[in-house]
């Protein structure tokens, strides 16, 4: 079936299938954002019990989605691979830091003896809810902005700058995406926070955060479209993949791709629309139309930079070393049999939910915790 699909359809499929994994865990990253509320919300220690406990039955699915997404651009993009994690290996290397913190914190925040204290273990989830999130908007960043390496003959990677990626944090359009991602994971943390649990005056706390936190985010957010719709791309000519500037380029990419523009603008409404059901209604169930809106919202954006004949990873020092979905991937036989493996996904996927389900079924209480003698 997969098998008499050409090389370029299958390319072009695992740029979606890649994204798509991408997109979830930005949503997933509802964990990181919550983790930052801890410091900033003003709550008491029976809420803060609560909070941590809420994030902590989902934080292992953040990280597992962070993981997969690396294994998938790495066998569906292994050029882009050895490229940005063996060449930005500082930036990658404290992404990961922060997310060892993390699981360092759930583990041991409560238990006895904790010669730490529990506040350093609450700054520990801060850092990762925080730098660790601006760090991978940072990285994101350079899908567009570029980055500084070159490639030889035989696809020998030489990063041409001493700070091994992390020079991408000191792009202003890179750092803004970077803040947007921190500021959306704190409004998608405190929808969710407020759907997941049964106390009265946290959820008020919980439902006023989540919409100031979209209004910090909004600001970054504009800054980072209009940026997009105005600076120059980087075009691919498709007969001889030699690579060029091109004025407007991801302006051209959502006039000469309709429906994606469609799916920004939906995404983006769905957002909105969720904080707005939150903050000004009576229900908590914001979190499904933002956290959907999140899925197509980036969705969008990793279009922009990957179809319509653009290099999704450019080149600064280098244009024709820039990587495309076409020069990046793995072959047609490799592509083909991953593509049948990926038939299992809805199937992970189904129990993905059904665990959720089970686990959300009903809200969290302060009275279930002091039940459980693993709590975190």
């Amino acid at each position: 079936m997969f098998g008499s699909l050409d090389l370029s359809t299958l390319q072009q499929l695992w740029w979606f299938i890649v994204t798509l994994v991408g997109s979830l865990f930005v949503f997933l990253t509802f964990v990181q954002g919550g983790q930052t509320l801890l410091s900033t919300l003003s709550l008491t220690e029976d809420e803060k019990i609560l909070v941590v406990n809420s994030l902590g039955r989902k934080w292992e699915l953040t990280f597992t989605t962070l993981v997969l997404f690396g294994g998938a651009l790495f066998a569906a993009f292994p050029l882009f691979y050895a490229t940005s994690f063996g060449g930005a290996y500082w930036v990658w290397i404290l992404i990961l830091f922060t997310f060892i913190i993390q699981a360092v914190s759930y583990e041991y925040r409560r238990k006895p003896d904790n010669f730490l204290g529990k506040g350093v273990y609450d700054a520990f989830l801060f850092i990762n809810g925080s730098v660790g999130i601006l760090l991978i908007g940072a990285a994101i960043g350079t899908f567009f902005t570029g980055s500084n390496f070159t490639l030889n003959d035989y696809n020998f990677v030489q990063w041409t700058h001493p700070l091994r990626g992390l020079e991408a944090a000191f792009s202003f359009f890179n750092l803004s995406l970077g803040l947007f991602l921190v500021f959306l994971a704190r409004t998608l943390g405190a929808l969710y926070l407020a759907n997941n649990l049964e106390h009265e005056s946290l959820v008020v706390k919980l439902k006023n955060s989540s919409f100031n936190n979209l209004l910090c985010a909004l600001p970054f957010l504009l800054y980072v479209l209009i940026t997009l719709v105005l600076m120059d791309g980087y075009a691919v000519n498709p007969v001889d993949g030699t690579v060029v500037t091109e004025a407007n380029k991801y302006l051209h990419n959502l006039l000469q791709m309709p429906l994606n523009l469609i799916l920004l603008l939906v995404g983006l409404v769905l957002v909105v629309l969720g904080v707005v059901l939150n903050r000004f209604t009576a229900s908590v169930r914001g979190i499904w139309p933002a956290g959907l809106g999140t899925v197509l919202t980036c969705l969008a954006i990793f279009f922009l930079a990957g179809y319509n004949n653009t290099a999704f990873y450019p080149s600064k020092a280098d244009l024709n070393s820039s990587l495309t979905i076409f020069n990046a991937s793995s072959s047609h036989y490799t592509l083909t049999v991953m593509t049948y493996v990926a038939l299992l996904v809805p199937v992970v996927l189904g129990y993905i939910i059904w665990v959720w389900k089970q686990m959300d079924s009903k809200k969290l209480t302060l009275e279930e915790l002091n039940a459980d003698k693993k709590s975190y």
